[in-house]
């Protein structure tokens, strides 16, 4: 009996028999290769102007990477002055410098307080706050005494080196995120998430009230991202990483007084002699006199997605055209910018902060054929030549979340705003949005489509290729539920369906097409894990696109919280992955006829994908291994065990999947 007749028979008689137990047993075998990383990038949030070894004035900035590291860079020259490894850190927004000559770092990842001083170097000062893993923003106070904010806790702390943690407790009952801090006169200053809250808390006494809001300004879906204090005014941006509105308070008056529209963060400069700050502000530096709310132009032009300064302050460079004191700034992936106000020189200086291994986030064969890979946090984008798996052109981009070809192009989902991009193998790339200088002319590619910002979704989790039709699903924002189902026609240029809620909410995390129909699997969860969910278990959809409406739901996988992975086999069963179990489902039926537990997980990473090169699925198990698995005995094998997250197939029948950085390649090898 051939393969085939066997899998047909095996496809009857799963019709009969509802569940199936499979027996852990190798059905086939190959050869794994590590391929390297292919992504690697800068990535810098948290930074100050400040003097470093020696006493000369640096530009401390934090790179993100495992570890973390603390950079210090010479103004002048874009040189390394030093390194720090910052040990339990992923990254850090939170970086400044108290009146002692303290650099405080406050990281995420494991929400660990760092302290750098010319006498000890970095010392690890341990979890300020036992129950939150972020720390997003750190303000000097007297002496060494440092005020950080943090999540999921939504807590306020100091920490002076003779006395320790002082924990101010929760501001708000109602929010998660301590955003960012700022201090001046005694007081300190915190912003938080969505809905906006802007609070004053007395650093003795710790009593606390929330300053009102600007008039006619509506928190709702807005951060207070940004605090900062400088010279009597407190400058709160409200939003997000993207450039949004600037609000002056002045601070002896307790009243709003000005506002600069398309500010970008993460701070604002120490007054000059004259007493105006700096600030990008509409892709610009400008600055800003708060007393009369005169701004001047600088001419210095920062053009990019995310052009938040990482630092910015005042140094003396001692070069020819920078008489005195110049403002100095970093940007996120290491360049320098430089302003003289006297004579008005300007400059750029990719300086020699190190990149760092990048997590692989997305894995797809492209429509030439090449293997891609997009990135964690610092994003990038990859293509890999599945001959000799080198990796054959990098380019800065933003996180993926997930990519998929689809007639002739590759579709990129990225993060934030659940933004999606069409990329052209066969053009030149050239991102406006994420090159530092990018080409005149030349059309965007990868060219931005669309974005689900408006319905408060943050991650497009979820593509797939159907028909005429590329098929997106997302995950919403933080304090929202219920993800978007969204039909794109490339021939038109529009979505034809943009649903939310489709599952009463649940994001849409997997998808898979056949015959008309795309079949989605959800998640309990919203793009950010802060928000509780409100349902017990995910589901399974399946949407007709001639008939435009969701035609059934079901729960495949009792209790489990994700269906993370789709796939169909040749003859029409939808196989998913739930946690630890993974299932096959008949469309017609419309109910689960094989069933095969590899764990009792209920986590919510896991993919799956059949190979019709060898005829098996293959997928990851809750982030921990690559198995395969035969659809005709459920007999299945751990392939590799390790922090395995992304798996694409490749027409040649090898198997791509990411181990963190690290690309491999398993190419089967049937008995």
């Amino acid at each position: 009996m051939t393969l085939m007749r066997k899998l047909l028979a095996i496809i009857l008689a799963a019709s009969l028999v509802p569940v199936f137990q499979g027996p852990a047993e190798a059905r086939t075998r190959g050869k794994i290769t590590e391929l390297g990383v292919p992504l690697q990038d800068v990535l810098l949030i948290g930074g100050v102007v400040a003097p470093g070894p020696g006493g000369a004035t640096v530009l401390w900035s934090v790179s993100s990477g495992t570890p973390a590291h603390l950079n210090a860079i010479d103004p002048a020259t874009g040189a390394e002055v030093a390194r720090y490894d910052l040990p339990g850190a992923d990254g850090s927004y939170a970086v400044d410098v108290t009146p002692d000559g303290s650099v405080y770092v406050g990281g995420y990842g494991d929400g660990r307080l760092y302290r750098w001083t010319a006498q000890d170097g970095v010392r690890d000062l341990g979890r300020p706050v036992a129950s939150d893993d972020f720390v997003w923003s750190v303000a000097p106070g007297q002496g060494a005494t440092v005020y950080g904010g943090t999540s999921p806790g939504g807590r306020l702390f100091g920490y002076d080196p003779a006395t320790g943690v002082r924990d101010y407790g929760k501001l708000s009952p109602t929010h998660a995120y301590v955003r960012s801090v700022s201090t001046t006169g005694g007081k300190i200053y915190a912003g938080t998430e969505a809905p906006a809250a802007l609070f004053e808390v007395d650093a003795a006494s710790g009593a606390a009230r929330q300053l009102p809001l600007p008039d006619g300004f509506n928190p709702a879906g807005q951060w207070a991202y940004d605090v900062n204090a400088v010279d009597g005014y407190l400058y709160v941006r409200f939003g997000s990483a993207s450039p949004g509105p600037l609000h002056v308070w002045d601070i002896a008056a307790g009243a709003w007084v000005d506002k600069l529209d398309a500010a970008h963060g993460l701070d604002v400069s120490p007054p000059d002699e004259q007493g105006r700050v700096y600030l990008i502000k509409s892709g610009e530096l400008v600055g800003y006199d708060p007393r009369t709310h005169a701004v001047t132009g600088t001419g210095v032009s920062i053009t990019g997605r995310v052009a938040n300064s990482r630092g910015i302050g005042w140094a003396e460079l001692g070069l020819p055209d920078y008489p005195g004191k110049s403002v100095v700034g970093m940007l996120w992936r290491g360049l320098m910018f430089r302003y003289n106000p006297q004579t008005g020189a300007k400059s750029f200086v990719q300086t020699a902060v190190r990149g760092e291994p990048i997590d692989i986030t997305a894995l797809s064969e492209g429509p030439d054929h090449r293997v891609y890979a997009g990135g964690f946090l610092n994003g990038g984008f990859a293509a890999i030549d599945p001959e000799t798996g080198q990796t054959q052109e990098f380019h800065t981009f933003s996180q993926s979340e997930d990519m998929v070809s689809h007639r002739g192009r590759l579709y990129v989902g990225a993060y934030p705003e659940a933004r999606v991009y069409s990329y052209d193998p066969k053009l030149p790339w050239n991102s406006t949005e994420y090159s530092p200088s990018p080409e005149p002319g030349p059309a965007p590619n990868p060219a931005r489509l669309f974005d689900f910002a408006a319905d408060k979704q943050i991650r497009p989790r979820a593509m797939v290729s159907a028909g005429r039709y590329l098929a997106v699903g997302t995950m919403p924002d933080l304090g929202q539920l219920g993800g978007v189902f969204a039909l794109w026609d490339p021939d038109e240029g529009v979505l034809k369906v943009s649903r939310r809620n489709l599952v009463k909410d649940q994001s849409i995390v997997s998808l898979a097409y056949r015959d008309g129909v795309v079949y989605g699997g959800t998640s309990i969860y919203s793009g950010q894990t802060a928000t509780p969910p409100t349902q017990p278990e995910a589901k399974l959809f399946a949407w007709s696109i001639r008939e435009n409406r969701l035609l059934w739901e079901m729960t495949p996988a009792p209790g489990k919280p994700a269906v993370s992975g789709l796939t169909f086999d040749p003859l029409g069963r939808l196989w998913g992955i739930a946690g630890g179990e993974v299932f096959a489902v008949s469309p017609l039926l419309r109910k689960v006829v094989s069933r095969v537990t590899l764990s009792d997980s209920e986590s919510t990473a896991g993919q799956l994908v059949y190979n019709p090169r060898d005829l098996t699925l293959y997928g990851t198990h809750a982030g921990s291994s690559v198995f395969s698995l035969s659809p005709l005995t459920g007999r299945h094998t751990v392939l590799k065990e390790g922090p395995v997250q992304q798996l694409a197939v490749h027409r040649s029948g090898d198997v791509y999947f990411a181990e963190g950085p690290k690309l491999l390649r398993y190419e089967p090898q049937t008995r």
